[in-house]
């Protein structure tokens, strides 16, 4: 069995992309004010919309292109301030203790995937895990602390434990 797109998609999508490539392409130009990062972007968003299968309707082209595109910086954004954040924190290592960089670039996705994941997290749940796994809290504490029951924070320390489970095996 095939997994490429019908016929007639691959056509809406060839026409979208015509009709709409080079207002994208400006139009993240504008807003990025980097020429390469707006060409990336707008190829990127067009291969997400291929690979999603999902083709807007006519009269929705531009501003389901321009959500994806969105969607895409948001993403690259998210990406870039974790390295950072990572890149400072091993600056001060030494030549020899300075991770390959093949480790940095599995760290560095490594991290994008708790990031993900704790960012799928509803607000207390996050909170709990993060007061139970950073801050060393026991569960009393946090029930103190978020002025809810020990089964609550149980319950939520599951969805967490839960959902890392789910990051570790989803592979």
């Amino acid at each position: 069995m095939s997994s490429a797109p019908p016929r007639s998609s691959l056509q809406s999508i060839d026409t979208l992309y015509r009709d709409h490539h080079g207002w994208l392409h400006g139009w993240l130009r504008k807003r990025l004010g980097d020429r390469e990062q707006a060409a990336d972007i707008a190829q990127d968003t067009f291969l997400r919309l291929l690979l999603s299968g999902r083709l807007p309707s006519i009269d929705e082209g531009r501003s389901y292109l321009a959500q994806i595109a969105r969607n895409l910086v948001i993403d690259q954004w998210r990406r870039q301030r974790i390295e950072r954040a990572y890149l400072e924190s091993i600056a001060h290592l030494a030549e020899p203790e300075s991770p390959s960089l093949e480790t940095r670039a599995l760290v560095v996705e490594t991290l994008l995937q708790i990031d993900a994941m704790l960012d799928a997290m509803p607000a207390r749940v996050r909170e709990a895990f993060l007061l139970s796994q950073f801050e060393g809290l026991t569960y009393p504490q946090i029930a103190e602390h978020l002025q809810i029951s020990v089964s609550s924070v149980q319950k939520y320390m599951l969805r967490a434990i839960t959902a890392c489970y789910q990051v570790l095996y989803a592979e």
